[in-house]
């Protein structure tokens, strides 16, 4: 049979990050690639007696659960969102699988196609997925390390008249980077009085290396949830184990109740089994102790990278060196073709994300994004030299 796939499936690019993890499988390949998460500081035991607890309980722990999430793990949440000045009720929250669907359901209830959401230049890639998905225009507002910039973001808005904003403040994926407090009260300020809601997705917020007092997110400056203009979204899947798959997202009621019946469309509930587990997990465990444990790990792994790109000498690279978070941001010299150069790294044994697939338009095709957090030591030595000589071979050839 001959299959004719809809439309908006049919215009839909594969990840690159995704086909790219597909190339480094069961190979010696070093990748710099996917953001992924060390294995290796993955609280194995605490995860399996969590699992045991929940299993001791009998039977229903298998049984069907609210399509809003397991009751005891959001009211675990919110206590834990109050320690970040975040305020809400178990009836502003709604679990999700992983934050990606936490975006992918407030796109489909706050958006119709055609309509124009913004995003940073450069942003996360799988929201683009999202964003084409369902039909969305996507208008890049001009960024730098501080964040977006406002008057970019002020001109776009009366130009295209969005219907969201979509940002990653707290160490961006893929650049690393941190808003400014200044910019966030002005973007938030903007987007209030233009009545556009901003989803804030914050997957890496906890993983912070220099220890200062932690930047306030958008939802905590705004300081409410009803009628608010921020939704948050967060995860699970990098301060504890991805394959929970396990997000969360909090905002005005009113908001969370219409991604719940859109919710209970698309897969009924999330994993009420893996709630469970990550309830009993918050009840007998540390997590904090366990973020900073893993916050210390990839803050040196961070350091170490950053050493070795240093004692390269690389000709007109530049790079940025993240305060939080997973990814490290190469500007490659003017003219050269990252994507070209992805080829030539792969022949040596190692891989990363070509940057021209976080832009939604006129992308730097010089850029680059690596991943530190899941090799170390010899690993990441090997990889850089690898990288790095892929790179001198390739630009003398140019």
């Amino acid at each position: 049979m001959e299959y004719r796939f809809s439309s908006r499936v049919s215009q839909l690019k594969s990840s690159a990050v995704r086909d790219i993890l597909k190339l480094t499988q069961g190979t010696d390949m070093i990748s710099f690639a996917g953001g992924l998460p060390a294995e290796e500081l993955f609280p194995v035991e605490a995860v399996s007696e969590a699992a045991q607890r929940v299993f001791r309980a009998g039977a229903g722990a298998l049984q069907y659960s609210l399509t809003e999430g397991y009751l005891p793990l959001r009211e675990q949440l919110c206590r834990r969102m109050a320690d970040k000045n975040m305020f809400v009720n178990p009836d502003q929250m709604l679990m999700t699988t992983g934050s990606q669907q936490a975006i992918d359901l407030l796109v489909e209830v706050l958006t119709e196609p055609s309509d124009t959401v913004l995003v940073e230049k450069p942003t996360y890639l799988a929201c683009l997925q999202v964003f084409a998905l369902h039909g969305l225009k996507v208008v890049s507002v001009d960024s730098d390390e501080h964040g977006m910039i406002p008057e970019s973001a002020e001109r776009l808005i009366a130009l295209h008249r969005p219907k969201l904003l979509y940002a990653v403040p707290t160490f961006g994926n893929p650049t690393g980077n941190v808003w400014s407090v200044e910019r966030r009260k002005k973007l938030l300020a903007l987007c209030q009085s233009n009545g556009i809601p901003i989803i804030e997705d914050d997957p890496y917020g906890d993983i912070s290396f220099d220890g200062n007092e932690p930047i306030p997110t958008l939802f905590a400056l705004e300081g409410k949830a009803e009628k608010g203009t921020v939704i948050y979204t967060s995860t699970f899947s990098k301060t504890v184990a991805p394959a929970l798959r396990t997000g969360w997202a909090i905002g005005d009621s009113k908001v969370i109740r219409m991604m719940a019946v859109a919710k209970q469309a698309a897969d009924i509930q999330s994993s009420s089994l893996d709630q469970q587990i990550l309830s009993q997990l918050l009840g007998f465990f540390d997590l904090d102790a366990h973020i900073k444990l893993i916050s210390d790990s990839y803050g040196e792994r961070m350091l170490e990278m950053h050493r070795l790109l240093e004692q390269a000498s690389l000709p007109d690279v530049t790079w940025s060196k993240p305060r939080g978070g997973m990814f490290m941001w190469l500007k490659l010299p003017e003219g050269l073709d990252a994507e070209a150069l992805l080829k030539a790294a792969v022949r040596k044994g190692v891989a990363f994300v070509p940057g021209s697939s976080f832009y939604a338009d006129n992308p730097q095709r010089n850029t680059a994004r690596l991943n530190f957090t899941h090799n170390k030591g010899t690993r990441t030595e090997q990889g850089v030299a690898r990288l790095v000589e892929a790179l001198g071979e390739f630009t003398a050839r140019s």
